[in-house]
């Protein structure tokens, strides 16, 4: 699910390349079950920017940059999600996704293009693991992976952490913003 709030660049990604240098054999598994996840996130995430809308989208950026997602949205939304689907970080996806759902992009059509696009990106990355397999293997193996790795879980657990809380505390403020201008 780390197309959700979750901040785990490259998660995916590297199981898929992992678990498949191990066991190629398995590789549609590791490629359905990944584009599943990642799917799931997406579901999540156009869940709650489907309900903030507009003005949700509008506190995370400035007025004019949501004005020309909006355009862009309307005229190219499933290209800009595919593109959005198979381009690896720093690529602000999550920004896209949010965008799309805020702007009401139907949700069986951002699911199926989000979930399309990432079967291919994982296919791509599983293709690579079986060509390479043996030095990920080797590298895996190694004491400074396995260190920079507990690093990196760390680092995505605080940077998970963060985003939740974050956005936990956005929507109180939002509550009280709209009682304030209803009463």
């Amino acid at each position: 699910m780390d197309s959700s709030f979750l901040f785990f660049p490259f998660g995916n990604d590297l199981l898929v390349a992992a678990l498949t240098a191990r066991d190629p054999s398995r590789l549609p598994f590791y490629v359905l079950t990944a584009s599943l996840g990642s799917a799931a996130g997406v579901l999540l995430l156009d869940l709650v920017a489907r309900k903030g809308g507009e003005e949700g989208l509008e506190r995370l950026m400035t007025r004019r940059r949501s004005e020309y997602l909006r355009k862009k949205v309307d005229q190219h939304a499933a290209l800009a999600l595919g593109v959005a689907s198979l381009s690896p970080p720093p690529f602000p996806f999550t920004l896209v996704v949010a965008a799309t759902s805020a702007f009401q992009y139907p949700r069986a059509r951002l699911i199926s293009v989000v979930l399309a696009a990432r079967i291919l990106r994982f296919t791509l990355v599983g293709l690579l693991a079986l060509k390479f397999g043996p030095r990920i293997l080797r590298i895996i193996r190694s004491t400074g992976f396995e260190w920079f790795m507990a690093g990196f879980i760390v680092l995505c657990t605080v940077g998970s952490v963060f985003q939740v809380l974050r956005w936990v505390r956005r929507e109180p403020r939002k509550r009280t913003a709209i009682a304030r201008s209803q009463s």
